[in-house]
């Protein structure tokens, strides 16, 4: 989706730093950032990417009972998604927390109930994979998993093949940096580091 790939370069959530790096939670190192929280912040598009994002859970899971957003990310974005289609909501937790009640799982849905997560970047995808192994754990069958936006690194296509996750997403990185480069959001400079760094991001790092 084109549209929303134009908005976040509009409202600043993509990010390239290639001489100040970012780090990533998996440990690599990128020039490039996505930082879809962002989009809460501005009215029209955070109703765009609810919008969007509930469509396509009424196109692709229409059997859905509930909604699990993945913290932290992607809880706000769940809550608003989970609204619109009058389901009710959790999120899950990175870890457990060490007091009160140590849930993982913060919020209650109906036993067994056939779950749609929400994420809002997919980079690795280990994160958003153990919310779903969280989820399985605790007796609901995961229908699949919508975000916002990915990376489509191959390392992440694996691993939800490999967990049978069916991912549907809303824009990706090959749209950003088309949309961005005609714009002049970037130059052919940039390009040509983004690509560098996308043929091996587990190991590149800026000289």
């Amino acid at each position: 989706m084109k549209t929303l790939a134009e908005q976040l370069l509009e409202v600043k959530a993509i990010k390239l730093q290639p001489n100040d790096p970012f780090t990533w939670a998996s440990g690599w190192k990128s020039p490039f950032y996505c930082d879809n929280r962002k989009t809460l912040s501005f009215v029209g598009l955070r109703s765009f990417v609810k919008d969007a994002l509930v469509e396509a859970v009424k196109n692709n899971f229409p059997e859905a009972q509930g909604i699990a957003g993945v913290a932290t990310g992607a809880i706000a974005q769940g809550a608003l998604v989970a609204d619109a289609l009058a389901l009710p909501f959790c999120y899950v937790r990175s870890k457990a927390k060490d007091h009160g009640m140590q849930n993982l799982i913060e919020g209650e849905l109906p036993a067994g109930a056939k779950v749609v997560v929400i994420e809002d970047l997919i980079s690795t995808g280990g994160s958003s994979l153990k919310a779903v192994e969280a989820l399985r754990a605790a007796g609901y069958e995961v229908l699949g998993m919508v975000a916002s936006y990915t990376y489509g690194f191959p390392v992440a296509e694996e691993a939800f093949k490999n967990a049978d996750v069916k991912l549907i997403t809303l824009t990706n990185y090959e749209q950003v940096v088309e949309v961005a480069a005609k714009t002049g959001y970037i130059s052919p400079d940039d390009i040509s580091l983004l690509n560098e760094w996308r043929k091996s991001p587990s190991t590149w790092k800026q000289e």
